[in-house]
């Protein structure tokens, strides 16, 4: 690994993963809430919502799968450097993956758990444009009093395409991150379209 390649991470490690994990938990428990991060720093490629995402969740017991979009020298060095997580090739393998919107439409191969541990699937972190700007949806379910409306830039069939990998309570969570935000969809939220 090129030294060159390395960049600086948070300013204060663990403080600023701590917040970072708080900030992840809080999307999911409050499932089309955006929660915004502190200031963090960025990194070629990756939004600074998803670069703290990262450097918070990932650790050497979390294999990260890597869209192709992702999959570049400066990214690899600096999150096995940084979070010292083994990189696979293997989608059946992560316990992370690093998506763009384009990726979504299969999700095919990730671990959903199983029905003794549900909580060993795999979490998707995605990467936006925006938060905003897509089909407006009525999310439901734990977390939400009534419901949230939600409108994320991604294609309809990833809606379809998540539906086909929940078998509750195994299934995929997922974290959207664009700029300094996030959402989180935990596979618990049911999604149905706004109507007019």
């Amino acid at each position: 690994m090129s030294a060159q390649l390395l960049q600086p991470a948070f300013a204060d490690p663990v403080l600023d993963a701590q917040r970072g994990f708080r900030a992840a938990l809080k999307a999911l428990a409050g499932p089309g809430l955006i929660q915004t991060l502190q200031p963090t720093p960025s990194l070629e490629g990756l939004e600074p919502a998803t670069y703290a995402l990262c450097l918070a969740l990932l650790d050497v017991d979390t294999p990260l799968w890597l869209a192709p979009s992702f999959d570049t020298p400066l990214i690899r060095a600096n999150l096995a450097f940084h979070c010292g997580c083994p990189l696979t090739a293997k989608r059946e393998d992560a316990g992370f993956a690093l998506l763009a919107a384009d990726d979504l439409l299969d999700l095919s191969g990730f671990d959903h758990g199983n029905d003794r541990y549900p909580d060993q699937s795999c979490t998707l972190l995605v990467q936006l444009p925006s938060l905003d700007g897509g089909a407006g949806l009525k999310w439901r379910g734990p977390g939400i009093e009534s419901e949230h409306g939600v409108a994320l830039p991604v294609a309809d069939g990833f809606w379809r395409e998540r539906e086909r990998r929940i078998e509750f309570p195994r299934g995929l969570d997922l974290f959207f991150a664009a700029g300094h935000d996030l959402i989180g969809l935990p596979r618990s939220t049911r999604i149905a379209e706004e109507r007019a």
